[in-house]
């Protein structure tokens, strides 16, 4: 495909920055965004004298509780088991947390390493299984359910799809956007679904549009996630600003004067406390969700643009991509980037990926889209290629595992879905899912 063609088809995720020219004059900068939210001159005047003391103080507490869930191992090995790696209490499988026995005992308050998936892992070997028609240009981001009942789909199109994941059937479209959808976030309990799209809005649906969208922005929004309850929001656009929302209300609670270039992806970590953002800057930015202050601040000797970023499920670490074909597993309280990626090709499209198990469960991965219309999966320790998953016929933007099973799926410029099955025993029949009536 030339990049004429690529233009005119208005690619879902358009290149976000350009690293030899780019200029956000015309947009309203970070620190334009913070003035018109809740603090005043004065407020400011009485935060700055002790902004140093407690940036150190939140600093500090971010190292201790990583210490105290770290193991004597060391994290550039990775030597950890790698169910603790992988999983949390979050992910487990509905069969376990059916027959949990704990009493009076929320999920959240589950320590990640006091148990291990019963599921039988074989060895990594990835099939396509299902294709998934009627996006009418590219697809930019899919997403599995937490509970992995369904499968959300985002387009340049204006429309998201939900699809069933075990048979591929088209449930519903759901329509409302004005323009391109980039990016899509599914709540914890699996009942409402957002979407942030180049109409400088982002929406939320339970099967219908809430009446009240989000609105706040000053341009196109790339990135969205729920935090774990699922009354938090956080989001970044192209106007270079984090925003920290409040579900129930529709409304931005802070404002994060966070990058100097479009913010490319954003993320919480798994207990809600952290948030992480990148952008086109080459900065990655870990923030205080409580007070909004920026703990740490990764930046690789490169500068490559960083278009997307995953806390890991442990929340030790942070998975980062950038337009030089790299993908980097970074130690965030040190500072220190564990490990680099290679083998994909990523230097003008934000593509995206996620981690996930094989094996036994005890050994975990990294997938990621790739602008050679493969998926490509690492083994996250010895950093080595597992396997390249070709079927794509354009750009691979969007990959997801799902929570509880062996499968993978994919979306890109080819106005595709695809599921990956891992499972020897599954029917490796590609299907194209038929057109349902809404």
């Amino acid at each position: 495909m030339e990049d004429s063609d690529i233009e005119q088809s208005r690619s879902p995720k358009r290149r976000r920055v350009d690293s030899n020219s780019h200029d956000t004059s015309r947009y309203s900068s970070p620190d334009e965004l913070a003035a018109s939210s809740d603090h005043d001159e004065t407020y400011i005047r009485r935060r700055s004298s002790n902004v140093h003391r407690e940036r150190e103080t939140a600093v500090e507490h971010m190292r201790r509780s990583y210490d105290e869930s770290a193991t004597e191992e060391s994290p550039d090995e990775l030597d950890h088991t790698m169910h603790t790696f992988y999983r949390d209490d979050r992910t487990r499988s509905r069969r376990e947390s059916r027959d949990d026995s704990v009493s009076g005992q929320s999920l959240t308050s589950i320590e990640a390493g006091s148990w291990k998936p019963t599921r039988k892992q074989r060895p990594l070997s990835y099939k396509q299984k299902l294709v998934l028609k009627g996006h009418k240009r590219g697809v930019a981001a899919v997403r599995f359910s937490p509970d992995g009942l369904l499968i959300a789909s985002c387009s340049a199109d204006t429309t998201i799809r939900i699809w069933d994941t075990s048979s591929g059937k088209h449930i519903h479209t759901l329509e409302g956007h004005l323009a391109g959808i980039s990016t899509i976030a599914w709540s914890p309990d699996s009942k409402t679904l957002a979407s942030g799209s180049d109409d400088k809005s982002i929406r939320l649906w339970d099967g219908k549009p809430y009446p009240v969208p989000l609105l706040g922005h000053h341009n196109y929004i790339y990135s969205i996630s729920f935090s774990p309850k699922g009354n938090m929001l956080v989001s970044g656009s192209y106007d270079e600003a984090v925003f920290l929302w409040d579900v129930r209300t529709a409304r931005v609670m802070r404002s994060l004067p966070a990058h100097s270039d479009p913010v490319g992806g954003v993320d919480f970590i798994r207990d809600g406390t952290l948030i992480v953002s990148c952008a086109g800057d080459g900065l990655i930015r870990i923030w205080d969700t409580a007070t909004g202050q920026c703990l740490q601040t990764l930046v690789h000797e490169d500068h490559a643009p960083v278009t997307s970023v995953r806390f890991s499920p442990n929340g030790k670490f942070v998975l980062a991509w950038t337009l030089d074909s790299c993908v980097r597993l970074w130690s965030y309280v040190d500072g220190k980037c564990l490990k680099t990626y290679q083998g994909h090709k990523n230097e003008k499209f934000s593509v995206a990926g996620t981690f996930g198990v094989y094996g036994d469960g005890d050994q975990a991965f990294v997938v990621s889209g790739s602008e050679d219309n493969t998926l490509v999966i690492w083994d996250v320790s010895t950093k080595n290629i597992l396997q390249k998953l070709e079927g794509h016929e354009g750009v691979v933007l969007g990959v997801d595992t799902h929570p509880d099973s062996s499968l993978l799926v994919s979306g890109g410029l080819d106005f595709t879905v695809r599921v990956w099955s891992g499972d020897h025993n599954d029917a490796y029949v590609v299907e194209a899912a038929e057109e349902s009536v809404d």
